[in-house]
């Protein structure tokens, strides 16, 4: 039972050192070859060269995340059309039948509730 324990110990072990040493030996040698130099024009906010002027922050509206959201959904959802569709409506059953109309209901009401809402609406 211990050894089990002693295994992962070790990949957990190995995990954490693997990555860290690395860093370390990076911070090493820029503390040691790389020498400080500040001064006014390396202190300053640097974006596209230019000085920036207001918030950086900008609102978005939350009806572009709406609208992607809608779209990877019914994107998504189209995708299990494809297995009914690769029968053929050869060999189909009606049980099968019965639940791919139950889902093309579900997505067309998924579909309207979008619309209600006026999630597909630009404004």
């Amino acid at each position: 039972m211990s050894h089990d324990y002693l295994l992962l110990t070790l990949f957990l072990a190995i995990a954490v050192i693997f990555p860290v040493i690395p860093l370390a030996l990076a911070w090493f040698w820029a503390r040691l070859f790389s020498p400080a130099k500040p001064g006014h024009d390396k202190q300053a906010i640097y974006e596209c060269g230019l000085e920036s002027k207001g918030p950086a922050r900008i609102q978005f509206r939350a009806q572009y995340y709406l609208y992607a959201l809608v779209f990877l959904v019914f994107d998504v959802e189209t995708v299990f059309l494809l297995p009914f569709a690769a029968m053929g409506f050869v060999n189909i059953s009606v049980t099968s039948f019965l639940a791919i109309l139950v889902f093309l209901f579900l997505l067309l009401e998924g579909l309207v509730w979008a619309w209600a809402k006026g999630i597909l609406e630009w404004k």
